[in-house]
């Protein structure tokens, strides 16, 4: 697609944005952007673009003036697509698209792309480590924390490009196409954008709405939303499994790990070899080491890669061990079903520091994961009330509301012996007090390595 001259609106000033804009420029498009948020705020932000464009702040654009003036409108994925003047940009024909799918107009590599509610980044971690052992030349990008549009003309395409999709970057895709995707599968998140379970799965979804034949589609079998996929799948199909032996593609028995194609089941390794610990990594890892086999990675080169892989930052990382007490940053750990995961992977009491953005959800089953494991509940943010709330219905009274972050890390090192756990796992979003999930772990981090 050629951009020169075309009149383009960027909206969202942060990370992909700005990466939008920039790649744009380069293709000589007259760009603007903008961000609901004032100037003051998106300094940072700001100095990371190369061009001198039109710059809107502390608003949503003009309509008239701006907005239907374009060729074009680019979204940043934290910008609703159902915002009043995008959908009078759509309904005056104006394309718009997100930054996502603006970037993967300019990949000429192999797109291998994960979704999932849970288990992204890790997975996508995962896959790219053997991606690279097997070509050096591949890349990582997307929701991990690369924006596409800053790294997509870098990209050889002789290289595997491994890009973890959110429903957000899903939601304004058009003609995306991955060689090979994968859903890990489904739970209550963000409904507060996308107003419903079935539209949240439906979005999901689109991550494998243009593939054909010709490419593959790795499901979780155990999940039963993601099998009911298969039946709107086009590509090939693989699953992975911890229940059923039978799939075509990789399942765990017991302990040990077997890629199963056409009935013939070859042993991989077992769960003892892989540095991650948890049901939940050993899920993630099946689905790597699909997506590596359909691209003819050899066997070798798979396991030894899996078996090196040592986590990602803010799932389930160990942060210090201080007076016997371990302490673990769980912050992307921001829905439901990702925090239950992360109490079921530790085998001792635990003090929960919890919390954050309500993004919807129901949070009586995440406390009724507590039963005998959660000693007591920090709880911290914007959703304190609803929290409360929850814990008082399912009969679970040793909780504490804290005002502060740094007080409720301290309060719990205060409270915890030789034998126990602090966890970070929230539960929710961080936006209320944070920047992001990485910022909010980053300060856990500080504060617990600062602890005497």
């Amino acid at each position: 697609m050629n951009f020169k001259g075309m009149k383009t609106l960027v909206c969202g000033i942060a990370r992909s944005g700005v990466a939008a804009a920039n790649l744009l420029c380069d293709e000589g498009a007259i760009v603007s952007i903008s961000d609901i948020k004032p100037m003051d705020k998106l300094k940072e932000e700001i100095s990371n673009i190369k061009y001198d464009i039109t710059i809107i702040t502390g608003k949503n654009p003009d309509l008239d003036d701006t907005v239907l003036k374009q060729d074009m409108l680019v979204l940043s994925p934290g910008i609703p697509t159902g915002l009043a003047y995008i959908e009078k940009a759509k309904s005056a024909g104006i394309p718009v698209i997100g930054e996502f799918e603006l970037a993967s107009r300019f990949c000429k590599a192999q797109i291998l792309a994960i979704t999932g509610t849970n288990g992204k980044t890790t997975t996508t971690s995962m896959l790219y480590e053997i991606m690279k052992a097997h070509n050096p030349l591949s890349e990582v990008v997307g929701n991990i924390g690369t924006a596409f549009s800053e790294r997509v003309k870098n990209i050889n395409e002789k290289a595997f490009c491994v890009a973890e999709v959110s429903s957000f970057q899903l939601e304004s895709i058009e003609r995306f196409k991955p060689k090979v995707s994968a859903i890990l599968n489904f739970s209550e998140d963000h409904l507060d954008r996308h107003g419903s379970f079935r539209n949240y799965v439906n979005v999901k979804a689109r991550i494998f709405e243009n593939q054909d034949e010709s490419d593959f589609l790795v499901l979780n079998y155990d999940d039963i939303e993601c099998k009911e996929l298969t039946k709107r799948a086009k590509a090939k199909v693989l699953y992975f499994s911890r229940k059923d032996f039978n799939i075509n593609g990789v399942f765990l028995k017991g302990d040990t790990f077997y890629l199963n194609i056409n009935g013939e089941a070859k042993y991989l390794l077992k769960t003892a070899d892989l540095t991650v610990t948890g049901t939940h990594n050993y899920e993630n890892a099946m689905a790597a080491i699909a997506m590596a086999h359909v691209m003819n990675v050899p066997v070798e080169i798979i396991v030894a890669s899996i078996k090196k892989f040592a986590g990602v930052a803010h799932r389930m990382e160990y942060v210090r061990t201080l007076n016997g007490v371990v302490y673990y940053n769980d912050s992307k750990g921001t829905n439901i079903e990702s925090a239950i995961k992360a109490i079921e992977a530790i085998d001792k009491p635990i003090f929960l520091i919890g919390g954050g953005c309500d993004k919807g959800a129901d949070f009586s089953l995440w406390v009724k994961s507590f039963e005998s494991k959660v000693k007591k509940l920090y709880i911290i943010g914007a959703v304190s009330d609803i929290l409360e709330e929850a814990c008082q219905k399912q009969g679970f009274y040793n909780y504490e509301k804290i005002k502060t972050f740094e007080e409720a890390v301290k309060k719990a090192s205060t409270e915890t012996k030789s034998g126990e756990v602090v966890l970070l796992s929230p539960a929710c979003a961080s936006w209320d007090m944070f920047e992001s999930y990485e910022h909010r772990g980053d300060l856990f981090k500080k504060i617990v390595n600062e602890l005497k």
